[in-house]
């Protein structure tokens, strides 16, 4: 499996944030945890790195990932956008 991780910036926060781009696991290692480690180093570097927060989108109709994404923390914010915050918010 892999994922890719985008650096991107808040201005409302004046801190770094990363856009999780891509999360693949290969088909015959799908249901032994390595999305679950896939997503914690993501959250892991994202701490490393001081950033406010994880960004990432998937599809509409995509529920296996909606309910992986949901089971590891990530709060949808739209219908497609999900956010793992880093750090408290101060607003």
């Amino acid at each position: 499996g892999f994922t890719q991780l985008y650096p991107v910036f808040s201005s409302v926060f004046l801190k770094p944030a990363w856009l999780l781009n891509d999360l693949y696991v290969a088909e015959k290692a799908r249901k032994q945890g390595v999305a679950n480690a896939l997503l914690n180093k993501a959250k892991e570097f994202g701490i490393e790195k001081n950033a406010k927060w994880l960004l990432l989108e998937t599809a509409f109709d995509n529920y296996n990932a909606q309910a992986l994404y949901e089971q590891n923390g990530w709060i949808k914010q739209t219908d497609l956008f999900y956010q793992f915050a880093l750090s408290p918010s101060i607003i």
